[in-house]
């Protein structure tokens, strides 16, 4: 008896785990024949577990959706995040989602081991959640896209842009990204034959979802620094490229990851791009990061930056007679200088741009 329970709990899991199971998988997983899966299915079935059996070829098994919640298997590493996870919920960008995550975790807590409760309680004592400002997301949303995602179901929905011009879109959803501020839809447009991302809280589906699809291969496998390059940049009128002469440690302490993203090159220098739809923002930001860099693009932000140069100079010295000749300096020298002293001048140069 104490077998076959370990086995029933065992074959839960592994349906848990993934979405459709061969009958041969499963036996080949459990060690046992075809016949008691079958079984032991039924079994499952009997204690209100909705598993639904696929017949031909490519069928097999599939734990599916019932009229009640049966119990879950957690491992010790699952439980542990799933009440870190609700215990940050209420700080979070989903609308109504604090009461609910406080009645979740007071019945995870009440049969949580010792041992975990202790690690739990430990980690939300040390911990301070910040709310997160602006809209909000409705988790039935975010359901519904992730369930578009794992079933592999385009998704049709009405949305407006940053502008406020409103368009429908039909899709492919591949990823749900959350960047601590907004939640993304990373997805293919089937009209604009194009990877797009979406700000989940500007869209609003459509029902029923479309038609099932082929996943196509990702644009990368990198897609978090390709998700970031976008967001950073892709979406401004200007884009810089710049070397910072500090390692990507230091560089990435001072400039925020909404802002730009940084590369290393050695441990003395790195590569930054940042974008904004103004040049003056470019300039001021790159120069109070706080270290010489060389522009390799655009060149109209090396023309600012003399300018702001000029600028900065008359405000500091503005009885001096030299200032004329500071601003001239720079094009006689190819380089844009910023005085920072009389005794040391940090500068910029306009450098080629790097490779790709």
């Amino acid at each position: 008896m104490l077998e076959t329970s370990a086995r029933l709990l065992r074959l839960l899991g592994l349906l848990q785990t993934q979405r459709d199971w061969s009958g041969q998988e499963l036996s080949d997983r459990l060690g046992v024949s075809a016949r008691t899966i079958r079984r032991d299915v039924d079994k499952l079935r009997a204690l209100g577990y909705p598993i639904n059996a696929i017949g031909g070829v490519g069928g097999g098994y599939q734990l599916g959706a019932g009229a009640s919640l049966p119990p879950l298997l957690l491992d010790d590493e699952e439980a542990v995040a799933v009440a870190v996870g609700l215990r940050t919920a209420a700080s979070g960008a989903v609308t109504g989602i604090a009461e609910t995550s406080v009645r979740a975790l007071a019945k995870l807590d009440q049969v949580l081991p010792s041992r975990l409760r202790h690690q739990i309680n430990t980690l939300g004592a040390a911990m301070v959640s910040m709310p997160t400002p602006g809209r909000t997301i409705d988790a039935s949303a975010l359901s519904a896209i992730a369930s578009a995602v794992r079933d592999r179901e385009r998704l049709r929905f009405d949305y407006v842009s940053y502008d406020g011009e409103r368009s429908v879109r039909d899709v492919e959803p591949y990823r749900l990204v959350h960047d601590a501020r907004r939640w993304y839809l990373f997805a293919w447009d089937t009209q604009r034959s194009d990877w797009r991302r979406f700000r989940v809280d500007r869209l609003e589906l459509k029902v029923p979802t479309g038609p099932r699809f082929s996943p196509r291969p990702l644009p990368t496998e990198d897609l978090v620094s390709y998700l970031s390059t976008g967001r950073t940049t892709a979406q401004y009128r200007y884009r810089a490229v710049l070397t910072m002469r500090g390692s990507a440690t230091e560089v990435a302490d001072e400039v925020p990851t909404t802002l730009g993203t940084v590369e290393p090159i050695d441990d003395e220098s790195c590569l930054l791009r940042i974008g904004s739809d103004s040049l003056d923002h470019l300039a001021v930001w790159v120069a109070a990061f706080g270290f010489d860099f060389v522009v390799h693009e655009p060149d109209e932000l090396v023309e600012r930056l003399r300018t702001l140069t000029g600028r900065l100079y008359r405000a500091a010295w503005p009885e001096s007679d030299d200032w004329a000749g500071s601003v001239r300096d720079p094009t006689a020298g190819g380089a844009a200088r910023v005085r920072g002293s009389p005794t040391r001048r940090p500068s910029v140069r306009r450098g080629p741009a790097p490779a790709r």
